[in-house]
């Protein structure tokens, strides 16, 4: 007897898990950390990574002597879960205020609060989450694409581990902001959807940002 997988239940597996890991935040993932999405542009940044960023005509070479870099913060909160305990959320956090003091000590004195001469930049996490991976091409074929759905529904299939970042730079003196990014990124994968995820899983990504902010502010600030 031959076993006959329904259309409305192949285009549910299909749709569940044909969405690709993106590396742009969208329009609707935006939290409102920023005061002005609309002056955002898509920009390469020094590691080759598209993100969304804006540079005003006032961050001029020069004008900042030092960097005030501000408590990295959850925006909107998040609210802890089995799988993302507060101690990843804590641990996250931590992890991207060193990088970042890390990557721009190496280029610019840090100090320890703003004022004149001094660059605040403001860094918020808006995203930390997990997600079914997407099929991969070989997946397709008929009879892999259900096996593909079958595994999705078990909670066996690799989960992506993602992360979003608002940066807000803004003149110490006046607290007019004068540059913006906002980006994501995907971690090192999870095994299923049981596996609990930690700062492990994306501290490659917020290295990665850190070094980058590092690079562009030696291109543009000083």
């Amino acid at each position: 007897m031959r076993n006959h997988c329904s259309l409305p239940l192949l285009l549910a597996a299909t749709l569940s898990l044909s969405a690709c890991s993106s590396k742009k935040v969208e329009p609707e993932m935006y939290t409102g950390f920023l005061h002005d999405y609309s002056v955002l542009s898509e920009q390469q940044s020094p590691s080759g990574q598209t993100v969304l960023s804006w540079v005003s005509p006032a961050l001029k070479r020069g004008r900042y002597k030092q960097v005030y870099l501000a408590p990295s913060q959850f925006y909107p909160a998040i609210k802890p879960s089995a799988r993302i305990p507060h101690s990843t959320l804590a641990n996250i956090t931590g992890y991207y205020d060193s990088a970042l003091r890390s990557e721009l000590g190496k280029v610019v004195p840090l100090a320890t609060q703003p004022g004149p001469g001094t660059l605040t930049v403001r860094p918020a996490i808006t995203r930390v989450a997990t997600s079914t991976q997407g099929l991969r091409f070989y997946e397709w074929l008929p009879i892999t694409l259900v096996a593909a759905g079958v595994s999705t529904a078990a909670g066996i299939r690799d989960q992506d581990s993602e992360i979003a970042t608002e940066l807000s730079l803004e003149d110490g003196s006046t607290g007019d902001v004068v540059a913006a990014v906002v980006r994501k990124g995907t971690g090192v994968p999870l095994d299923n959807d049981k596996q609990v995820m930690t700062a492990d899983n994306v501290k490659a990504v917020l290295d990665g940002w850190a070094s980058d902010l590092g690079t562009s502010y030696t291109a543009i600030g000083q």
